[in-house]
């Protein structure tokens, strides 16, 4: 969601006009390129769903049709984690719609040195564009790397905005803030909080909505309530422990991701604490492990193969381009609190 005054394209998208009219994003394509491929019946079905979210195309909506020669080359991290799993396959999914090639490219390292090679090794094995997942897109716009490339790059699920960059994302502030306001509004005073990898700007930015939503209650920020993780099921044990031995211990807990906050809820039922009765766990992505574990999981909806997705479209246009490229800007996808079994008031024994 954009905020005012932020200068950001609107969350609908093609893929939501896509959704919408129950069609494909090259579908949509074809319709608004004005294609004699797609019936009559279901040029209506998508112009309907154009005009009822007023949705003005763009420069994806006019280049897709001419994508089938595109590679765009993707910089990923162990896809192990089930968030960054949810963007490889919405960038998939989308250049298999689009016709486009996906070009993959394991880093290991966020040495600015080796980000700038592999999307070099990119350029060289013939990527039109390129996306490129945190913490490298981070990195990268730190340290200036895209301005020697030659293609566009688009970063996805930065975890702020990133000047002077093209970005697909959610605002990590304010879902943070928003989930934190759900857990005050259920009567918790005392929220632990676990912030992400020091390398990702998640690190700040969702403990900077954690820590608004606090004030905005008129509620202190205890500093022996925020401890690290690293976004690994292991340092979500060790930031548990930290929190649970504390006297005056937290009633919630808020991860910074779900696999933080699975291992919360692993460690209180070892420790024989009721989840949510004796406290309640938060996480943040809302990926599978949410629905696996006991209780289920409330999280933040973070809508990666969305995200993705969209990145991947809007990365074939602007290959495809044959104008100048338009300034880079933010689009903002929608984040959703998901409710589930893990949250509720505490317990007046507590």
């Amino acid at each position: 969601m954009a905020r005012p005054g932020r200068r950001s394209s609107q969350a609908v998208t093609i893929q939501t006009v896509a959704d919408r009219a129950g069609v494909s994003t090259m579908t949509v394509s074809n319709v608004l390129n004005n294609s004699h491929k797609v019936r009559e019946k279901t040029r209506e079905l998508v112009m309907a769903a154009v005009r009822e979210l007023n949705y003005i195309p763009n420069l994806a909506a006019r280049s897709l049709a001419s994508a089938a020669t595109i590679r765009i080359g993707l910089l990923h991290r162990n896809i192990e984690n089930a968030f960054l799993s949810s963007i490889l396959v919405g960038a998939l999914d989308a250049t298999s719609q689009l016709g486009a090639q996906l070009l993959l490219r394991r880093l290991d390292s966020a040495a600015p040195v080796e980000i700038a090679r592999q999307m070099k090794a990119l350029v060289d094995s013939g990527a039109n564009a390129i996306l490129i997942v945190p913490p490298y897109c981070e990195v990268a716009s730190m340290f200036g790397l895209t301005r020697d490339v030659p293609v566009p790059v688009i970063a996805m699920s930065p975890g702020d905005e990133l000047p002077g960059e093209y970005c697909v994302r959610i605002d990590d502030r304010e879902a943070a803030r928003e989930m934190t306001a759900y857990l005050i509004g259920l009567g918790h005073r005392d929220i632990g909080f676990i912030r992400g990898g020091p390398g990702h700007l998640i690190h700040r930015t969702r403990c900077d909505g954690y820590m608004a939503a606090l004030r905005d209650a008129g509620l202190d920020v205890r500093p022996d309530l925020i401890v690290e993780g690293d976004m690994s099921f292991e340092s979500g044990l060790a930031a548990g422990e930290q929190l649970l031995k504390l006297a005056h211990r937290p009633t919630a807990i808020f991860a910074s991701n779900d696999d933080m906050a699975a291992a919360i809820v692993s460690l209180a039922h070892r420790r024989g604490l009721d989840v949510p009765r004796d406290i309640s766990v938060v996480g943040f992505d809302d990926t599978p492990i949410a629905v696996k574990i006991w209780p289920p999981l409330t999280s933040v909806r973070h809508p990666g193969a969305r995200i993705s997705a969209e990145a991947a479209t809007q990365a074939v246009a602007l290959a495809r381009s044959a104008e100048t490229l338009p300034a880079p800007s933010t689009t903002y996808l929608r984040h959703e609190l998901v409710i589930r079994e893990s949250t509720a008031s505490p317990s007046l024994d507590g």
